[in-house]
């Protein structure tokens, strides 16, 4: 807001003195001329009034004009003063708004900073500790002993093959018999035949052939059946497992066969 003005007394110089005091007593000849008719006086007024200077009209008029420019030229420097005034206070007004506004646009660069720093702090902590986990899971990778994949055993789809599942079988479940003990025994009984079945002799004249690879008959290979084999009496590596599980508990083992059992 503009700051209130007050108006400044001046003190007065010669030449206003005499313009005032000219207007004063232009303005007591005018009282005097107008009372009396004709602008004369009478003897009394003329002996009790003090002598009056005597001005022409033009000198009246030069008097009053002075004054006039006088109080017109003071009047006018008032005006530029308060001109001058008001324009400084306004510019003042605006250099406190442009520093205001300096402050605040500069507050709000730095706090805009503070924050992207903070940001890319959090950021760089985020990631160096990414990192330090991956090492840590590596490091504890490392230390752990490499296991090899072990292959799944294969074995070929023949009498071999056949002969060799049974007996990792056999040797997990701990049914004693050997290659040879299995082997001899399969070619006498079935010539390697896992189809094969017996429709002559006293078995299969009671109904139970004997079948497969080792000549088993059903209620045998059901009551030796030995589990994670096949329940089919045809299958190859479950009709010798259950004949030598059957061997084992008669004869001690398979390998002390040599002729019907």
């Amino acid at each position: 807001m503009p700051k209130n003005i007050k108006t400044r007394s001046r003190a007065l110089t010669r030449t206003h003195k005499i313009a005032i005091a000219g207007v004063a007593t232009l303005g007591a000849a005018a009282v005097a001329f107008t009372a009396v008719p004709g602008g004369q006086t009478t003897t009394s007024e003329a002996s009790s009034a003090p002598a009056r200077v005597a001005y022409s009209s033009e000198q009246l008029k030069g008097l009053q004009s002075g004054v006039t420019e006088q109080l017109a030229g003071a009047g006018l420097q008032g005006r530029a003063t308060e001109a001058k005034e008001k324009a400084e206070a306004a510019a003042k007004e605006k250099a406190e708004a442009a520093a205001k506004a300096k402050a605040k646009a500069k507050a709000k660069a730095d706090a805009e900073a503070a924050a992207k720093k903070k940001a890319a702090e959090a950021a760089a902590k985020k990631k160096a500790e990414q990192e330090r986990r991956a090492k840590e899971a590596a490091s504890r990778s490392a230390e752990r002993p490499s296991v090899k994949a072990v292959a799944a055993k294969t074995y070929g789809n023949n009498l071999d093959g056949w002969i060799k599942e049974a007996l990792d079988i056999m040797k997990a479940k701990g049914i004693p018999g050997s290659y040879d003990g299995l082997h001899r025994n399969i070619l006498r009984e079935s010539s390697g035949n896992p189809n094969a079945i017996n429709n002559w002799d006293i078995n299969a004249i009671n109904g139970i052939p004997s079948k497969g690879l080792l000549q088993v008959i059903p209620p045998t290979f059901k009551a030796y059946h030995v589990s994670g084999t096949s329940t089919d009496i045809y299958d190859p590596v479950a009709n010798i497992t259950a004949a030598a599980n059957y061997a084992a508990d008669k004869y001690g083992s398979i390998d002390n066969v040599n002729g019907a059992y």
